[in-house]
């Protein structure tokens, strides 16, 4: 948007220095008409270029102007405003700056010009200022702008999640000031088993909410939760309708002040015995873990496959096929109830991942055992192989290579030959792939390549391709 500040209306005029350009002389004159821009071109009344003042390495396409109409110069969609700058020229109106392209081997390059006239109004002399820096500096602000928006929105889609697990939550949860034990935030389960209106607890002091018998302890367990990580949960009594609970308080910092997650529950709905450690190792594990029903329906899963597969809880998992997040379909499911009804177990399965709403998917490898009994369960451990998979070094059989090998042959064999040749390798290196991708089991690589169990045999055969059984049918 041009403004006043792009031309010389309403700026202060030269006052006891306006004598000394009556003393100016061609020298210098020129000299300041050269400094005043990156790009100097005097024109006559019609715009042609009468000559030029620029620095060839910066301007390597502006050789060549002098005698070319400057119009002749430029892009087609800047052609108006030059017109436009000589028009307003001839009729000695206030020049404002104006930005053209001009045309060149490395794109457009973007100039802004002002007109002025000179000779009594019998030439122009266009000023030009070089904007590609600026351009640049643009264009890095417009990605870091784009990047800032980005990461906003990622953080208020993280925001909303944790927002929807907090108001959904069947345990009572607040968040309390440390230092006031003031409660800043309550879900809707807190404020049922408090006995409190909704959204009439925030505001309102922790000690408040228990007994007068067990503020002594509250304090205790606040003060062993700011210096310690692991702090184990103890019964309090509330106030209102006396219930006891178990209280469990973690601290967290956030905006330079500390803060108190507690949770409240229920003595009476506490499990009898104490928790499996190895349900908590797994809901812990960093490989996603997951328990299907006999129609590969989501029974259960820990919290890493929730994370994979960028779901906002369980919850939102559960009763939902396993095909909308792993496999390829009509394919890997199929292929890995196959081998556990050969095998017992499928091991280190390679298929995809996709979070909600992908249809790529990350590559990840998969693992699973059936239970038996009436109503079989199905248990699976994913682990993500992405990152291993760039990091391995190419091989030394991949396929560039053998192509290169086999144009190697044009000169030394016939078309018909090289052909055959070529299909061999195709199908020899599908039928590793195959091997490769099915963990080496054979009844599962002939049904994904079609082929009968004994065509596959007779080409691992013909190939060299593993240590085969006497028995092909074993």
């Amino acid at each position: 948007m041009l403004t006043r500040k792009h031309s010389i209306e309403g700026k202060n005029p030269f006052g006891h220095a306006a004598e000394l350009f009556d003393t100016l002389d061609a020298d210098a004159a020129m000299k300041l008409a050269m400094v005043a821009g990156d790009v100097t071109l005097v024109l006559d009344d019609t715009g042609t270029i009468l000559d030029a003042a620029f620095d060839p390495k910066d301007f390597p396409s502006f050789e060549g102007f002098v005698g070319t109409n400057w119009i002749e110069t430029v892009t087609e969609e800047s052609r108006p405003k030059i017109m436009e700058m000589l028009a307003a020229a001839r009729r000695g109106e206030v020049q404002h700056w104006r930005q053209v392209n001009h045309p060149s081997r490395d794109g457009e390059l973007p100039i802004r010009y002002a007109v002025l006239s000179v000779n009594k109004g019998e030439h122009r002399i266009a000023f030009g200022r070089d904007l590609r820096e600026a351009g640049k500096l643009q264009a890095r602000l417009l990605q870091v702008q784009q990047s800032l928006e980005r990461d906003y929105l990622r953080m208020r889609q993280l925001e909303s999640r944790y927002r929807m697990l907090f108001e959904r939550s069947h345990e009572a949860v607040l968040i309390v000031e440390a230092s006031s034990l003031r409660i800043r935030e309550a879900n809707p389960a807190a404020h049922t088993l408090l006995g409190a209106r909704a959204g009439s607890l925030p505001g309102k002091k922790l000690p408040g909410m228990v007994d007068k018998s067990a503020r002594d302890t509250l304090q205790t367990l606040v003060g062993a939760a700011l210096v310690s990580d692991s702090v184990s949960p103890i019964p309090i009594k509330l106030t209102r309708n006396g219930r006891e609970v178990n209280a469990s308080v973690a601290g967290f910092t956030q905006d330079r002040g500390q803060f108190l997650l507690v949770r409240l529950v229920p003595a009476g709905e506490q499990d009898g015995g104490e928790a499996s450690p190895v349900l908590d190792l797994v809901d812990q594990m960093p490989d996603a873990f997951l328990v299907a029903d006999a129609n590969l329906e989501v029974v259960s899963a820990n919290n890493a496959f929730v994370e994979m597969v960028q779901a906002a809880s369980l919850d939102q998992l559960r009763g939902r096929h396993l095909s909308e997040w792993v496999g390829r379909p009509g394919i890997d499911l199929d292929l890995i109830e196959g081998q556990i009804d050969q095998h017992g177990a499928a091991r280190n399965v390679g298929t995809v991942l996709r979070a909600s709403g992908e249809t790529e998917g990350e590559p990840v490898e998969l693992s699973a055992v059936r239970s038996s009994g009436d109503n079989p369960l199905y248990g699976f451990v994913i682990r993500p192989i992405g990152r291993r998979l760039r990091d391995l070094p190419p091989g030394a059989q991949d396929l560039p290579r053998s192509v290169e090998q086999l144009t190697d042959l044009v000169g030394r064999m016939s078309l018909k030959d090289i052909v055959r040749e070529s299909t061999d390798l195709i199908e020899r290196l599908c039928i590793e792939a195959a091997l490769s991708y099915t963990s080496d089991n054979r009844a599962s690589a002939a049904e994904i390549l079609g082929l009968s169990r004994q065509s596959l045999y007779s080409k691992l055969h013909r190939y060299g391709l593993g240590n085969l059984p006497s028995d092909p049918e074993s």
